[in-house]
């Protein structure tokens, strides 16, 4: 997932090459300046308001939405008018989690998304209708942001989440409005409100049951990753008028638009 706020990182679900951004309140993606680092591996998706070079858009994946096609023998990720991420995806048979086919799909999709790079991302972004999503989020991802961004966005690091077949409840009327962005709707931005707090349950990857209580950022990568698993992009509920290319981040929203931020 891709998500972005005038508070937060553009990210580069989830989660680069950074540069110094300013956030634009969103899930899954807050602007965030950062200065440029040295890359190695990093799997975030983050945008900001200067040019990227080649290998920062690369490394930006999941919150920029933005990335350079790379030759590899993994699936690609699929872009938005794609039947696949507008319809719902189909439950995972328990009794088929351990196959190997299930297995590499886990594989593959870790793999995908840290190569954008991402901090989340569900089956049906690399053409596979199968309600599987997996997410995290690191320290150096985060280390890439401005504090005062990341604090109100309430991010904070966690260890990679595989969940096959989620459920998801609100655990308070708590929201947030922020941008957000998407790996299959590359280079556009806009407001989505969010509930802050959240519990997800499932099954792992070793088929056992899985719970999640999330809040902050982290909520916000779960429910738009788990929106995907329903064929809803965050476009489809983004607050009107928020809409925005990448470049046009920084500039104010509308008059009558909601203030960014947790309400």
């Amino acid at each position: 997932m891709e998500v972005l706020h005038k508070f937060s990182f553009r990210l580069l679900p989830v989660t680069l090459s950074l540069n110094p951004v300013k956030f634009v309140p969103q899930f899954l993606s807050t602007r965030i300046l950062v200065s440029r680092p040295t890359f190695s591996n990093l799997d975030l998706h983050l945008t900001s308001s200067r040019p990227l070079s080649s290998s920062a858009v690369r490394k930006a994946g999941w919150f920029l939405g933005l990335g350079e096609k790379k030759k590899t023998s993994l699936p690609e990720i699929v872009k938005a008018g794609d039947p696949v991420l507008h319809e719902p995806a189909r439950e995972v048979n328990p009794d088929e989690i351990g196959s190997e086919r299930i297995q590499k799909i886990i594989d593959d999709m870790v793999r995908v998304m840290r190569m954008a790079p991402g901090v989340g991302l569900a089956a049906p972004q690399i053409g596979i209708p199968l309600r599987i999503i997996v997410l995290e989020d690191t320290t150096e991802y985060i280390s890439y942001a401005p504090k005062e961004e990341t604090k109100a966005q309430d991010r904070r690091p966690f260890d990679l989440l595989v969940i096959i077949n989620p459920k998801l409840k609100k655990k308070s009327n708590r929201t947030a409005l922020f941008f957000e962005g998407c790996l299959s709707v590359d280079g556009f931005r806009a407001v989505v409100e969010r509930y802050l707090d959240v519990e997800v349950t499932g099954l792992g990857r070793d088929g056992q049951p899985i719970k999640v209580d999330a809040s902050g950022w982290q909520a916000r990568i779960l429910q738009h990753e788990c929106d995907h698993l329903d064929g809803t992009l965050y476009v489809d509920k983004m607050v009107p008028r928020t809409f925005r290319t990448v470049e046009n981040l920084d500039l104010p929203l509308a008059e009558g638009c909601p203030k960014v931020g947790a309400r």
